[in-house]
């Protein structure tokens, strides 16, 4: 046990002076008659009597242990790993059907709420990529950000879909922001990408993304087939393809992710913490053994 303010402890001094000075000056009270007579001996009584004349001394010492601030070093706790977790929005035209952006902001917004702890970033992208927010544990920014994903408010040059240009874009952005924690990229688009036609290309991305230890999960909204070339590179990260027709189906697709991956705990450092309890417990004792003692169990002047 340590003390954050030791030299509070100086004044345990008092309390002690205080109990002496009230045992040397106490006095024989007034003799009466039945003082002369034989009484069989008490001595239980005697000691608890003296201990109803300290208890104010206890009371005070606890205060001074306690004002003195008592630590003890905390057991190892266990700390919560980072996860970084890319969002790749698909803001191409094709989101606009069946309400898929809809859909599927909805679904991201409700992850949100499950990875309280982790850091998040936000990538929007079509024939091209923008960096919209990079990583952050302050997720009202993604959700800010995620109704400027709507593909209504996209310049016509971003109505196409390169899948593979944007895995490759959230890569590096993750090798740079990511200095600690997993790493995972999660891709929300609904069509076929025009840069992964051939295996090169697919095989490429995905052993990048390998690399540089990012695991990717697609999930592909809407009712058209999913493209293949997308699910490979999931599975060569260690990842996995989903396909999802509605706001359930993409709901049940992230809570499935949440529980695939979920969040690492590691034994922390130990810590101090205050250490309070014993010496509050005790001042509360000792007062209570002095108020009985004041309604009746006490020494008196006959």
């Amino acid at each position: 046990m340590s003390f954050t303010h030791p030299w509070i402890l100086m004044l345990l001094a008092v309390p002690v002076l205080l109990t002496a000075w009230t045992w040397q000056h106490r006095g024989w009270g007034i003799v009466l008659p039945f003082d002369h007579h034989v009484h069989r001996p008490r001595r239980w009584l005697g000691r608890l009597l003296a201990l109803v004349e300290v208890a104010p001394a206890l009371v005070l010492a606890s205060a001074i242990l306690i004002l003195a601030g008592p630590q003890m070093l905390r057991q190892p706790t266990q700390a919560r790993v980072l996860t970084n977790i890319q969002i790749c929005f698909d803001v191409s035209g094709s989101m606009t059907v069946d309400g898929r952006y809809e859909m599927a902001r909805k679904a991201v917004e409700r992850f949100l709420d499950q990875r309280e702890g982790d850091a998040f970033g936000l990538t929007l992208f079509g024939s091209h990529q923008i960096r919209w927010t990079p990583l952050t544990k302050d997720l009202s920014a993604i959700r800010q950000a995620l109704p400027f994903a709507d593909p209504r408010r996209q310049p016509i040059h971003m109505s196409g879909t390169r899948i593979g240009a944007a895995l490759n874009f959230c890569r590096e952005n993750m090798v740079v922001e990511a200095v600690e924690g997993d790493r995972l990229i999660i891709l929300v688009s609904d069509g076929f990408s025009s840069d992964l036609g051939d295996g090169f290309a697919q095989a490429d991305v995905g052993d990048q993304l390998r690399r540089a230890n990012i695991t990717l999960f697609h999930v592909h909204v809407g009712s058209d087939a999913m493209p293949t070339e997308v699910a490979d590179i999931a599975r060569q990260t260690g990842g996995e393809a989903f396909v999802a027709t509605d706001l359930k189906g993409i709901q049940r697709v992230f809570r499935r992710i949440d529980h695939m991956r979920p969040a690492r705990f590691e034994p922390g450092g130990t810590v101090p913490m205050d250490h309070f309890v014993p010496f509050a417990l005790a001042a509360l004792a000792a007062l209570g053994v002095h108020v009985m003692g004041l309604l009746g169990l006490r020494y008196t002047p006959w």
